[in-house]
């Protein structure tokens, strides 16, 4: 083979390398030493609408002020000085340069999902002038598993969630009530424990219908909800009968809550079809004791003094002591 022939073999293939590389799926970006652009292909051009005549010899930082000017110099001098790759996933930063999302199957997200990477560019004699910075659009991947963790999430809040009430089902704030019977034993906490039901619920059912019992539930939970801190366990116990664990608060504080709460329920407006359904509830305190056996025993002492708050008329609320 002749000499030209060579010459135009490496011509041809040289050709083929960059045809290539400028219509790749990929962002392609070749940096120096200054953080300036020195190539940049057709995907580049695409997302950003800026040639590579245009760019070619500014900064990055000027073609795009939103790359975190700081954060990019560190990725990038690293691979300058370790002769390394560098990454960085959508997981860390959604994205690097912040391009459109057109994809049709993704289109609920505004921008591209992108993940990077940073490589070393060697010269023949081994030091490293130049960076290539590969962008990868990651959008439906990174939207896949956003709805996968969405979905889990949902599922999980579901497995613990009474679908009537939205409050804890019986499972979840028992298996919590447990965990913290125990940390009230190790570390002497004082806690309270408060159980309530509606006063005359089978006469609501009789009276207005079934539907109209689930309505006054639900309206009973919400108040529940509006009123609980962020650090109290309200659940559904069955039936309509609720309970709610006060980490760090004596009787006597839990029964000014009970009492807000009583007042608050005695003057909620339900109505059904038209027809009001007044209501009340009945409520029991039981304060931790390190002389508890067991947080069944806490919840058994709880319901005891509910009884008496039935006992005693309806509409109050009793705290009943363990000894």
């Amino acid at each position: 083979m002749s000499r030209s022939e060579l010459d135009k073999n490496e011509i041809d293939g040289l050709h083929w390398m960059m045809d290539m590389l400028t219509n790749v799926d990929v962002g392609l970006v070749v940096l120096d030493s200054a953080y300036c652009i020195q190539m940049w292909n057709r995907f580049m051009h695409d997302h950003s609408g800026k040639s590579d005549l245009q760019v070619k010899g500014m900064s990055i930082f000027d073609v795009f002020p939103e790359v975190p000017e700081a954060w990019f110099k560190h990725k990038i001098d690293s691979v300058f000085l370790l002769k390394s790759r560098a990454f960085s996933t959508w997981e860390q930063r959604p994205y690097l340069f912040r391009f459109k999302n057109y994809r049709p199957i993704t289109g609920t997200e505004d921008t591209m999902y992108q993940n990077a990477t940073m490589i070393p560019l060697m010269s023949s004699d081994g030091d490293v002038n130049h960076v290539c910075l590969l962008i990868y659009d990651v959008t439906d991947v990174a939207t896949s598993k956003k709805e996968l963790t969405r979905l889990n999430s949902e599922l999980e809040s579901l497995s613990r969630t009474d679908r009537l009430t939205q409050l804890y089902n019986r499972g979840f704030w028992e298996e919590s009530f447990q965990g913290e019977f125990d940390r009230c034993m190790r570390y002497k906490h004082v806690s309270s424990a408060l159980i309530f039901d509606i006063d005359h619920f089978k006469s609501v059912n009789d009276t207005f219908g079934h539907q109209a019992g689930d309505e006054v539930i639900r309206q009973t939970a919400k108040t529940l909800k509006d009123m609980v801190r962020k650090s109290d366990i309200p659940g559904r116990y069955g039936g309509e009968e609720f309970v709610v664990f006060l980490p760090n608060t004596p009787a006597d504080n839990a029964l000014i809550f009970a009492e807000r709460l009583r007042k608050r329920i005695e003057a909620l407006k339900v109505s059904y079809e038209g027809k009001p359904i007044p209501f009340t509830v009945s409520i029991g305190i039981c304060e931790f004791s390190e002389k508890m056996p067991s947080h069944e025993k806490w919840i058994e002492m709880a319901d005891q003094a509910l009884y008496q708050s039935k006992e005693g008329g309806r509409n109050q609320t009793n705290i009943k002591q363990y000894s």
